[in-house]
């Protein structure tokens, strides 16, 4: 392959990337006609159409797709081997990117990046918060971090914290005039706080478990958030019946501004994971930030 067709498939990368030639141009440092050009020079050169074109968006095509699948696992691959060329040096470096919840961010990676980075100088981490499972290889993220159960099975997935439980929690003025309820089959009779799901798009079902018995229920309230400080602070204001990390409404509850019940229904499970591709070389920096952030007991 000459220089230029491996500069022409990066090219291609960027505008499927973007959905656009404007941007994509502009991260390239090039004018959107001289890239239009190139990508053009790529179909030729293929004999494919990669992209649809309309005045208003640029799409990928099936052929565009079906490269982009081998494009960019190989790419990656570069990138990874040209990072790990970092440990000739006689300190780690390089940019760690993290995809991860708003929750784990603040008491795991956080603190544990506190200790770590002053060790480090040349290391970057960039974390991006997003309530949603991602798809850290199409995304490009060097790891993701969700609870244990969330990780698909082609992935390494290494524990960077203790088991967790929900709990579910009201404000002392709610069960004033509410009976606290007993099993989670009460909770149809409270009004409830509920949790959007980004990636499926549905409500969250609470989850319970007593004596190896399960039981998933669907909740109703005036309130739906995608945030769930939003849906604590809804609950310590009295409008309802919330179900939080036990950890994130520990405090309130040692303040007397929430009230936990049905405790005896509330099953620990896995606990936040760093998760990564099995096939990624991990560079000097990346190994290090893993065994700090590795959970130990």
């Amino acid at each position: 392959m000459k220089r230029d067709e491996l500069g022409d498939l990066a090219a291609f990368m960027v505008v499927a990337d973007e959905r656009g030639f404007t941007k994509a141009a502009f991260r390239l440092g090039q004018s959107p006609s001289a890239l239009s050009h190139t990508i053009r020079r790529l179909e030729a050169r293929l004999g494919l159409r990669l992209l649809l074109r309309t005045t208003r968006s640029v799409s990928v095509t099936e052929a565009g797709e079906r490269l982009l699948e081998t494009l960019r696992p190989a790419f990656s691959d570069i990138e990874t081997r040209i990072e790990a060329l970092g440990e000739l040096r006689d300190r780690p470096m390089g940019t760690i990117r993290i995809n991860s919840g708003e929750h784990a961010a603040h008491t795991i990676l956080w603190p544990a990046l506190e200790r770590f980075l002053p060790l480090y100088p040349e290391v970057k981490v960039e974390i991006t918060t997003e309530l949603g499972y991602a798809d850290i290889v199409e995304r490009r993220f060097d790891a993701g971090v969700r609870l244990g159960e969330q990780v698909a099975r082609d992935m390494i997935a290494v524990p960077i914290g203790p088991d967790v439980n929900m709990t579910v929690v009201g404000a002392s003025a709610w069960f004033a005039t509410h009976p606290q309820p007993v099993t989670p089959h009460d909770l149809t009779d409270h009004a409830c706080i509920n949790l959007r799901l980004p990636t499926r798009g549905g409500l969250y079902a609470w989850e319970f478990e007593k004596d190896g018995r399960q039981l998933n229920v669907r909740v109703d309230g005036p309130l739906v958030f995608n945030d769930m400080t939003l849906i604590q602070k809804a609950a310590e204001a009295g409008h309802g019946l919330a179900f939080l990390m036990s950890d994130q409404a520990a405090p309130a509850i040692a303040e007397g501004r929430l009230v936990p019940v049905l405790e005896d229904w509330r099953p620990p499970f896995p606990g936040y994971h760093l998760y990564y591709p099995s096939r990624r070389q991990p560079t000097s920096a990346f190994a290090l930030l893993v065994e700090a952030l590795r959970y130990r007991g």
